[in-house]
């Protein structure tokens, strides 16, 4: 499908404060993200049945895009959804959404959704998939100033949708398990939660995976949960520093006795725990591996690791 950077809604040429709050790529045009709306019809609404990414753009440059582009088309491909772009076009697609919105640090969404059934059809083979994209300002997992002190995690009893239901290497919207377990961790006075797969481990939150830190090695779980790319950044980082590091099984008791806990999410990066439900890890404060590690996970951003940078009109 053509697409050229020329797509900007002619509504809004020259009226670049519409774009403040972002913009967005539906139906083949660039328009504010305020007037991107989807279908009624649309089975990515219907049946939460979409394929997704996210990526950032911080500092004017994108981490890690062309992973996260290909991680797009996996899941489309386990999903079964054709967005009708490649990945040099939503490659384009992405850059023209933050570059119309001028914004230098930013959460960008890109989706395929099943699309809508032909009048009277339920099947979806019949579906028109639907492509769409925005960027907005800086979403965080756990805000930086709940860093600084450390979040504090609740382990929630709903365990995640099975894998063998729900493919969870395939980024999609099906978060009714997740969401269940974070008004659990809400009503516990907690700032997020992971939840348990079936067979009772430790699995993922809502957004990102977890770690534990036992006598300086780094574990998480390997299955039933995303693959996420902050994830594999951990790893290298651990690989870097000479930190132990492995995918596993890991109990809830083994997450309440770690030495440290913390999350990895493109929306956060690194970020520290320092409490799981009742213990207290540490004194309370951000552990000093974590620490190490999300230092220089920043420190490697502002020197241009895995960056894309935006070109920007100005």
């Amino acid at each position: 499908m053509a697409m050229t950077t020329a797509a900007v809604d002619t509504r809004h040429s020259g009226q670049l404060g519409v774009f403040a709050e972002g913009a967005a790529f539906v139906r083949g045009e660039f328009v504010p993200v305020a007037d991107a709306h989807v279908s009624v019809l649309d089975w990515g609404f219907t049946r939460s049945d979409v394929a997704y990414d996210v990526v950032h753009v911080w500092q004017g440059s994108f981490f890690r895009l062309d992973d996260h582009l290909n991680r797009f088309g996996e899941s489309c491909r386990k999903l079964r959804l054709a967005p009708g772009y490649g990945n040099d076009e939503i490659r384009e697609i992405l850059m023209q959404c933050v570059r119309v919105s001028g914004l230098r640090s930013a959460y960008v969404d890109f989706i395929c959704t099943r699309g809508k059934p032909r009048p009277g059809s339920r099947d979806p083979r019949t579906c028109d998939n639907q492509f769409m994209a925005f960027a907005i300002p800086f979403v965080w997992v756990l805000s930086p100033e709940i860093q600084v002190r450390g979040g504090h995690l609740f382990i929630s009893d709903v365990p995640r949708i099975p894998a063998a239901s729900v493919d969870p290497t395939a980024k999609n919207f099906h978060w009714g398990d997740l969401t269940r377990g974070l008004f659990q961790a809400f009503d516990e006075g907690a700032d997020t939660a992971v939840l348990v797969d079936p067979d009772g481990f430790v699995s993922e939150g809502p957004g990102f995976n977890v770690f534990t830190v036992v006598d300086g090695r780094v574990r998480s779980p390997g299955s039933t949960v995303l693959e996420g790319i902050t994830r594999t950044t951990v790893r290298e980082l651990c690989e870097q520093m000479g930190f132990g590091f492995n995918l596993t099984r890991i109990t809830p008791d083994e997450l309440r006795d770690a030495d440290e806990v913390f999350l990895s999410s493109t929306a956060g990066g690194i970020m520290p725990i320092s409490r799981v439900e009742n213990r207290i890890l540490g004194n309370g404060v951000p552990g000093p591996l974590t620490t190490c590690l999300r230092d220089l996970y920043w420190q490697k951003h502002a020197e241009g690791w895995y960056a894309t940078p935006v070109e920007y009109d100005d």
